[in-house]
């Protein structure tokens, strides 16, 4: 089966998640943020593509490359950050073998308490 591939990196995300929709607006908005594709997963008609589901993409957030590999977690922060001017230092930064691990453990962190600000679905609301 042939990869599919686009042209720039898609972000899928939790928009249902106070905090990661304020996120993601705050990077669209800024220089770079046109860089990449943004999907809410949250949206009933969203469509994760292959290699991913709903649940998946709606428990962290994941990155689709243009090459068709997915990247979840802090190494798709690292992708985003990496396409955005004065960030891109950060998005190296995660990418470094002693600090990969520490700021997957960090997203981790955050992912616990997360599900403390997520909207109910959009789907059951409907």
């Amino acid at each position: 089966m042939a990869t599919e591939t686009q042209d720039r990196p898609v972000a899928y995300y939790d928009g249902a998640c106070r905090v990661c929709a304020r996120e993601v607006a705050f990077w669209r908005g800024r220089p770079g943020g046109e860089a990449i594709a943004w999907v809410d997963v949250a949206r009933p008609d969203a469509a994760p593509g292959p290699g991913l589901t709903r649940d998946a993409a709606l428990a962290r957030m994941h990155v689709r490359l243009p090459d068709g590999r997915l990247v979840a977690g802090a190494r798709a922060f690292a992708v985003i950050w990496g396409a955005m001017p004065g960030f891109r230092w950060l998005g190296r930064l995660i990418g470094w073998p002693l600090v990969a691990p520490l700021a997957e453990a960090a997203y981790r962190g955050f992912l616990g308490v997360r599900r403390l600000w997520r909207r109910p679905s959009r789907a059951a609301s409907a």
